[in-house]
């Protein structure tokens, strides 16, 4: 039995439609809909409406014992169907419930020592070096960072403010001393930029939420404007128009594979990474564990602890006995 065509919106335009008016994010968005739109797939593209919890565990079986799915990228296939059937279909069905939820493990994360990081950033150039250094030293996140804007950066308080961090948080985090004349002439440069779009008549950048009709001309103000603003326009993804993005994260990621490769760094590291080495390392420092706590901007202290585990490693560990002998 196939879907069967209506007058109304297709349902997985209708699943979007739903994520956009809870304000998910447009990653959500995309994670969302693969694993929908897989499940239907693997179900020879039946109505979700006619299947039911059998089915459900069925998919998820296979995901698990056939494709070899992590437990974490199990949950959100799971968490996209309860989205889906919670939210969308609107079935409040006993079964919803009573599916088992993958343990996800914590796992330690990966440190790069200071001579790691001195030897990455030898290969890193530009604006990629900028930014590298800019993550280790606030903590920032990948997205964090590529969504700064001009009016986020606050050199009298040598403080940057995060607006809408995971979870749709904003905190304060410091500016590092040593990153004030690069960002000015990140400034400088995306000033250029800004000033050729305004020459130009092109439009401005995207505003969050309903900021675009509540002020109309923001978008096309220098202190709404990319930080890191990417050399070519785009199309906005949901709403087609053209103008000017970010820094895409791939082309970041690929530069820092390539450093790491290049330093000779065996570790798995990612962007990410340096997020964990700026943690770390300000423990080392002596800095409290509620202090990097609120500027990671971890909701809860359990999840800082986890820095603590790699304390525990090389020098900061208990001595072997062997080494007494």
């Amino acid at each position: 039995m196939t879907i069967a065509p209506s007058q109304g919106p297709r349902l997985l335009d209708q699943l979007r439609e739903r994520i956009r008016f809870l304000h998910y994010s447009l990653r959500t968005e995309e994670a969302y809909v693969y694993w929908c739109k897989a499940f239907i797939c693997f179900h020879d593209k039946r109505h979700p409406k006619d299947l039911g919890g059998a089915e459900v565990e069925a998919f998820l079986s296979w995901l698990a014992n056939e494709r070899k799915v992590s437990a974490s990228t199990h949950r959100q296939a799971l968490s996209a169907l309860l989205f889906l059937y919670g939210k969308v279909l609107d079935l409040n069905l006993p079964w919803l419930q009573a599916i088992g939820r993958p343990q996800v493990q914590r796992r330690l994360p990966v440190v790069l020592s200071r001579e790691e990081l001195a030897a990455l950033f030898r290969h890193l150039s530009g604006e990629h070096l900028l930014f590298a250094r800019l993550l280790y030293g606030t903590g920032l996140r990948l997205s964090e960072g590529l969504q700064l804007r001009v009016k986020d950066i606050d050199f009298s308080h040598q403080a940057i403010v995060v607006r809408e961090g995971k979870g749709g948080k904003d905190r304060i985090v410091m500016l590092p001393q040593a990153l004030v004349a690069g960002l000015r002439a990140q400034l400088a440069r995306a000033r250029d930029i800004w000033l050729a779009d305004q020459a130009a008549g092109l439009g401005g950048v995207e505003l969050p939420h309903a900021l675009e009709r509540k002020y109309p001309r923001a978008g096309a103000s220098w202190a709404w404007f990319w930080l890191f603003p990417q050399a070519t326009h785009s199309v906005d993804p949901r709403s087609g128009v053209v103008r000017r993005h970010h820094i895409y994260d791939q082309t970041f990621q690929r530069a820092f594979k390539k450093a790491s490769l290049q330093a000779g760094i065996i570790k798995p590291a990612t962007p990410h990474t340096l997020r964990h080495c700026f943690a770390t390392h300000l423990l080392q420092g002596g800095s409290d564990i509620r202090t990097v706590q609120e500027l990671l901007g971890h909701a809860d202290v359990s999840t800082t602890m986890i820095y603590t585990h790699v304390l525990r490693m090389g020098g900061w560990a208990v001595r072997s006995p062997l080494d007494q002998l």
